[in-house]
């Protein structure tokens, strides 16, 4: 039997440019499917493979092992990442999805590894266009899972987008290749095993796969249209101050698909949050902020002034977010200067202002100046570097232009 359709690597791996790229693997078919196929369109890539063991169930750590072993025998490294965050409340599986997110992030930055490929195909296309049709998706939520999707440090890739689960698994029959699979994906307590048995059951009234995954392809092409006039707009009425955005008042006058999507790109690049705010939220804030009054939304405080607004970081979201040693990333600022020990970067706080009596030269309000980077060491605050001068500095890693861009890219 020959490979399955090789273009969605070919497409990726241009993307990611040289150097090494990770291998997200669980052991189920699709992930195993993805290494032996990643391997095999391109032999001579410095592939590394990694696993993460949410530690939820029984045999979760055998199964770890095993594909450290499948790795081996294919002559790459391989790494498991242990998960033991869950406190047994709230979603389980969007938590668990978060904590692999993060875990792989910090695991390729360690690594100098600028890709990471997932294991997601045409079947978990249709099944997330299913599930957000459910939540009363708009647009962008209906246009699925993109190919690549880049974010500060990473590019996520998903060669095996345009493929079907059963292909993928014959072929792995057809090679002698074995897989694992994780019961919890025939668990109906979960929200993506019932959408899956629904789509099953929804055969005889034409709706399929295919037919959502071309759905979402449609989708998505309107997004780029959507996104493109919010980039124009942007260009017209947005800036960026330490850290903030701020869109002038033709915000206002735009229309609401528009004003949507700068409100909820706004939200995001300065949360660093990937996931747009849902609609109904968007709007409380509107509302608020037509009445004069500042809003919390997506970890931000979005703050009326002279005719627009100022979104910038919540100040109790960035409460216990700490960073160790300088020079280093902190809550989307970057700290350079001499290393020192025992120095953190955490927000100024109203802490870090009272022992900072010079930040009003700094010509930001107290909300604003309040969730720039203190460096702070032994609880005594050392240097306020975006506000005051000092030997360190600190400046926001992302721009003016880069917010532009964010409506662009997905």
């Amino acid at each position: 039997m020959t490979r399955p359709d090789e273009e969605g690597f070919a497409r990726c791996l241009a993307a990611a440019g040289p150097g090494p790229v990770g291998l997200a693997v669980s052991g189920g078919s699709d992930s195993t499917a993805l290494m032996h196929l990643a391997l095999a369109h391109d032999p001579g890539r410095d592939w590394r493979v990694v696993t993460v063991d949410h530690g939820l169930r029984a045999g979760s750590a055998a199964e770890a092992a095993g594909v450290g072993r499948a790795a081996a025998a294919l002559g790459l490294g391989h790494d498991i990442l242990c998960w033991q965050g869950w406190d047994r409340s709230g979603n389980l599986q969007d938590s668990a999805r978060r904590a692999r997110q993060d875990l792989i992030r910090g695991w390729a930055a360690a690594r100098g590894i600028g890709a990471v490929c997932l294991g997601h195909t045409r079947d978990d296309q249709a099944e997330t266009v299913l599930l957000r049709l459910a939540r009363g998706s708009g647009v962008d939520g209906l246009s699925g899972m993109a190919e690549s999707r880049a974010e500060p440090g990473l590019l996520w890739l998903r060669p095996l987008l345009g493929l079907r689960r059963a292909a993928l698994r014959d072929w792995l029959r057809s090679e002698g290749i074995a897989w694992a699979d994780d019961p919890s994906n025939d668990d109906p307590r979960f929200d993506r095993v019932r959408a899956r048995q629904m789509l099953a059951a929804c055969g005889d009234l034409g709706i399929d796969a295919e037919g959502l995954a071309e759905t979402a392809a449609r989708m998505a092409a309107a997004r780029e249209v959507l996104g493109r006039e919010a980039a124009r707009l942007a260009e017209r009425i947005a800036g960026t101050m330490a850290g903030a955005v701020t869109l002038g008042e033709a915000l206002w006058q735009a229309p609401d698909e528009t004003r949507w999507r700068l409100l909820a790109g706004a939200a995001c690049f300065v949360s660093g949050n990937p996931y747009r705010p849902r609609l109904a939220a968007l709007r409380q804030a509107e509302a608020a902020l037509a009445a004069g009054r500042s809003h919390t939304l997506h970890g931000c405080l979005m703050v009326p002034q002279k005719g627009g607004l100022r979104i910038q970081a919540e100040p109790r979201a960035l409460e216990g977010v700490a960073a160790a040693g300088v020079p280093g990333i902190w809550a989307g600022w970057r700290i350079d200067g001499p290393q020192m020990a025992g120095l953190t970067v955490a927000a100024l706080g109203e802490a870090g202002l009272s022992a900072a009596p010079g930040w009003r030269e700094s010509g930001l309000s107290w909300l604003h100046a309040q969730v720039t980077p203190g460096l702070w060491q032994d609880g005594e605050l050392v240097a306020a570097p975006a506000l005051l001068p000092a030997q360190w500095r600190a400046v926001p890693c992302r721009d003016r232009d880069a917010f532009i861009r964010s409506f662009l890219s997905h």
